[in-house]
């Protein structure tokens, strides 16, 4: 079963959880990589649960699962467009910064780090008007 139909980088993981089944360790909404007779790979959320006989004695394990490969592709889908607007932002000609609601600096792009001389890491949850914003200019900026 398991080296039919699950992925090779998860195998090991899912033997595991078989295995686990198997003693009576029960595991529940364990994700995975299924690869179809076609080779699509359909995501499944998948509760291993141990089986037992009339006398109380393991005899297997059943996996109940639940298809959320579409959901885990809306998942990748806006990964991806969240990883470009970072890139975006990141890598803008205009300096970005921004501020989260108790004025600690949340945001910091290269151009920012380039004009100010001070690195993401070094702005990062500082307040940014009394720490960046020179001191005749604090009240208006406030």
């Amino acid at each position: 079963l398991v080296t039919t139909f699950i992925k090779s980088n998860l195998r090991d993981n899912v033997q595991s959880v078989m295995k686990d089944a198997l003693e009576g360790n029960e595991t529940s909404n364990y994700e995975l990589e299924f690869e179809t007779k076609t080779k699509q790979t359909v995501y499944l959320l998948v509760n291993a649960t141990t089986r037992r006989d009339t006398d109380g004695t393991v005899v297997g394990v059943v996996g109940v699962a639940q298809d959320v490969t579409e959901t885990k592709k809306n998942e990748n889908a806006i990964t991806a467009v969240a990883r470009e607007l970072r890139q975006l932002v990141d890598t803008a000609n205009a300096p970005i910064f921004g501020i989260d609601k108790n004025g600690l600096v949340n945001e910091w792009n290269n151009k920012t780090a380039e004009i100010t001389g001070f690195s993401r890491d070094e702005a990062f949850n500082k307040p940014l008007v009394s720490t960046f914003i020179k001191s005749n200019l604090r009240d208006n900026v406030q």
